[in-house]
C-alpha cells in the first residue's frame, strides 16, 4: 500500500505526476498534490486536486528493469559489454565507440575490452559469413511467402535448424542496423519520430503489442519492441501493484475485462478521433489496451508485460539514442499508451521547450503534398484536447499539438505524419501473415520476434520504394541498396 506516497523514484527516474501539460501539477511529484485511490485494486491511480486528471500509477524501478530488458534485446548478439553492474551494459560498440578499446582478435574475430569495467567480448559476427549462400536461400524463401514446413522440406533442414539460422541472421541485421543507425543520431541536424503501435498477431487475443518508432520522412524505422519476454516468467498479483516489486508482468490468472465488442472505425475522421476516446475511457486503466480485449489467453511460454511499461521503456530508450541539444519531434496516433510515455519520458524536452509532441490522424487519401481548405478548431473528450482539423476535397487530417513551444497548426499538416510507420507494421502483417496467423503460433509469439529484427533490416536497407530508394537512402546514410548478400556478409 502506498501509505499516502507515490511510488518511490529510481535512479533519478519518477514518472507519476499529472500528465495534462495545462495543469499546474504537470511534471510534478509531490503526493499532496494528488488523491491516491485504492478502492478499485483493478485501478490504482492517483487524481490530481487541481484539474481531476487520473493518471495511473507506475513502479520507477519496473520501468527501468524493462529498459534494462529492452537493451539487451537491442543488442543481443552486438559487441557490447554484458557485465549487469556496468555503465556501458548493452550499449554496443557501434554506437558508443568512446566506451570500449580494440583488444586484438579471437580468430578472424575482432575483440573488445570495456574502459569501465574491463571486461572483454568478442564481435562474433566480425568474421565471415561461412553459411552465406545457404542463408541468402533461406531468406529469399521466407520472404516469398513459404511456410516454415515448405522451406524445411526444400532445403532439407529440420525446424531446429530453421529457427538457429533465423536467429543468427536476426543478429546479423543486427549489427548491420546498429552501425547505421549510429551514422543517423550522431550526424541528424534534429530529430522528426513518428511512432505507432498495433498487437502483433491480429488474429490471436495474447496481449502482444509491438510499439514501433521511426524517422517521420523517410520511413528509417530506429527501433521496435514488443510487450513479451520469451526468457522470464510472470510473477506478482493479479492486479496491478505499483508498489510491489514485481509490478510490470501480467499475471497468468489474468483475464479480459472488457464486455463490449471495439466498433468498426468511422469513415468521418471527427467521429473516428471521438470513437476512439470512448475506447480509451472503457478501460480500467487508459494506458493499457489490454483493457479492450474482450477475450484473452496468455501465451503458452514466457511472460507477458503490461504495456505501459514496455511503451515508457520505449521512449526513454529512443530518448537515449538522441543528442541532448538537438531539437525533438514526435508525431503519435491517438491514444495516451504512446501519449503519457513520451510526455514522461520527454518532461526535461518540455521544460527546455526542446520538442514538439503532437497526435496525428488522417484519411489514407491525405495528400501532403497539395493544399487543404479552412482548419476547424474542435476540443473533444473528458480531457479537452484541441484538435484541428483540415479539409482535402473528400479527405481530412487531424492534428492534436500537445508539447512545445510551436503550437500554430497550419505548418504541421504538410510536417507531422505517422503513414510511413503505419505502412511499416502493416507490410510486415501482410508479408508474412502466413507464418504470424498460424493456428499453432497464436500463443508463441517468442518465434516471431527474430523476424521482426530481419524485416527492419530488409526495410531500411533493401526495400526500394517506385524511386528505387531504401529508407536509408532517403535518409541518406547509405549511398544505394543492399542486397541480401550484402545484408548478411
Amino acid at each position: 500500500m502506498s501509505n499516502g506516497e507515490l511510488p518511490k523514484g529510481a535512479d533519478g527516474l519518477q514518472l507519476n505526476f499529472c500528465k495534462t501539460l495545462a495543469c499546474n501539477n504537470f511534471g510534478l511529484s509531490d503526493a499532496k498534490r494528488y488523491v491516491l485511490q485504492h478502492a478499485n485494486p483493478k485501478r490504482p491511480a492517483m487524481v490530481c486536486r487541481e484539474c481531476g486528471a487520473f493518471p495511473p500509477l507506475l513502479n520507477n524501478r519496473e520501468v527501468l528493469n524493462e529498459l534494462h530488458r529492452l537493451r539487451q534485446l537491442h543488442s543481443d548478439g552486438l559487441p557490447a559489454c554484458r557485465n549487469d553492474d556496468c555503465e556501458s551494459f548493452g550499449l554496443s560498440v557501434h554506437t558508443h565507440k568512446h566506451l570500449y578499446h580494440a583488444f586484438g582478435y579471437s580468430g578472424d574475430r575482432q575483440r573488445y575490452r570495456c574502459k569501465c569495467c574491463q571486461s572483454t567480448f568478442v564481435d562474433k559476427w566480425s568474421g565471415s559469413n561461412k553459411k552465406l549462400q545457404f542463408q541468402e536461400n533461406l531468406m529469399g524463401l521466407l520472404f516469398m511467402g513459404y511456410s516454415v514446413r515448405e522451406i524445411c522440406r526444400k532445403l532439407e533442414i529440420n525446424p531446429k535448424t530453421f529457427y538457429d539460422h533465423v536467429d543468427h541472421i536476426a543478429s546479423r541485421c543486427r549489427r548491420k542496423l546498429a552501425m547505421i543507425d549510429a551514422r543517423w543520431v550522431n550526424h541528424a541536424k534534429d530529430y522528426q519520430f513518428a511512432s505507432h503501435y498495433q498487437r502483433l498477431q491480429p488474429n490471436s487475443n495474447n496481449g502482444v503489442v509491438w510499439i514501433a518508432t521511426g524517422e517521420a520522412h523517410s520511413g528509417y524505422i530506429l527501433c521496435q519492441h514488443v510487450n513479451y519476454s520469451h526468457s522470464e516468467e510472470p510473477v506478482g498479483g493479479v492486479d496491478h501493484n505499483p508498489y510491489d516489486t514485481a509490478s510490470r508482468f501480467v499475471s497468468r490468472d489474468h483475464s479480459s475485462e472488457a464486455n463490449i465488442e471495439t466498433p468498426k472505425p468511422s469513415e468521418n475522421l471527427r467521429e473516428r478521433i471521438e470513437q476512439k476516446y470512448q475506447t480509451i475511457l472503457a478501460r480500467g486503466n487508459v494506458e493499457d489496451p489490454m483493457g479492450n480485449l474482450t477475450t484473452f489467453s496468455y501465451p503458452s511460454k514466457g511472460a507477458l508485460i503490461r504495456p505501459p511499461y514496455t511503451s515508457y521503456a520505449h521512449f526513454l530508450h529512443v530518448l537515449d539514442m538522441c543528442k541532448a541539444d538537438k531539437h525533438v519531434s514526435i508525431y503519435l496516433p491517438q491514444d495516451p499508451l504512446l501519449r503519457s510515455a513520451a510526455l514522461s519520458v520527454c518532461l526535461p524536452r518540455i521544460q527546455s521547450q526542446n520538442i514538439d509532441l503532437m497526435y496525428v490522424e488522417e484519411d489514407q487519401s491525405w495528400d501532403d503534398n497539395a493544399g487543404f481548405e479552412k482548419i476547424d478548431i474542435v476540443h473533444m473528450s473528458w480531457w479537452r484536447d484541441r484538435w484541428a482539423i483540415a479539409n482535402q476535397e473528400s479527405s481530412q487530417k487531424g492534428i492534436c499539438y500537445l508539447a512545445g513551444k510551436n503550437s500554430e497548426p497550419k505548418q504541421w499538416f504538410n510536417e507531422a505524419s505517422i503513414k510511413h510507420t503505419e505502412f511499416y507494421q502493416q507490410r510486415f502483417q501482410l508479408l508474412f501473415d502466413s507464418f504470424i496467423n498460424e493456428p499453432r503460433r497464436k500463443l508463441r509469439p517468442g518465434g516471431i520476434l527474430p523476424l521482426l529484427d530481419i524485416f527492419r533490416a530488409w526495410h531500411n536497407l533493401c526495400y526500394q520504394d517506385k524511386h528505387g530508394a531504401t529508407a536509408a537512402q532517403r535518409l541518406g546514410v547509405t549511398d544505394h541498396p543492399l542486397t541480401l548478400k550484402q545484408l548478411l556478409s
